[in-house]
């Protein structure tokens, strides 16, 4: 339960615009401002300035562009972020992350690569 805390202190920065819930799918290019939590099935592409959570039960398929990826589920494809990812457990992700900062917990499985470029 440690994520879960950890992911509402997150969310606290910004209020949550979106949520594409546990039973709705989407495909499509997806774009927003604020805060949007996706707890479904997803694929293609997300854009946003903002924070992207991606709840443990979210299934997604999708290249994604954010400032900041709070990542708990299931992610296949490519992470650019502009401030930072963090990764909870029982996340997956396989793919590519950009981003300066990175935080993978314990439980986490990661297939892929990380590159950290300089701010």
């Amino acid at each position: 339960m440690q994520e879960k805390r950890t992911e509402l202190v997150e969310v606290s920065e910004g209020q949550v615009t979106a949520i594409l819930d546990k039973g709705a799918s989407f495909e499509g290019q997806l774009s927003f401002e604020g805060t949007v939590r996706i707890g479904g099935k997803f694929k293609g592409e997300i854009f946003t300035k903002d924070t992207l959570i991606i709840s443990e039960e979210a299934e997604v398929e999708a290249q994604i562009e954010a400032d900041t990826v709070i990542l708990s589920g299931f992610v296949k494809g490519n992470i650019f972020a502009r401030r930072k990812v963090i990764m909870y457990p029982p996340a997956t992700f396989k793919g590519t992350v950009t981003t300066p900062s990175l935080k993978i917990d314990e439980g986490v499985l990661f297939e892929g690569a990380s590159y950290m470029p300089k701010n």
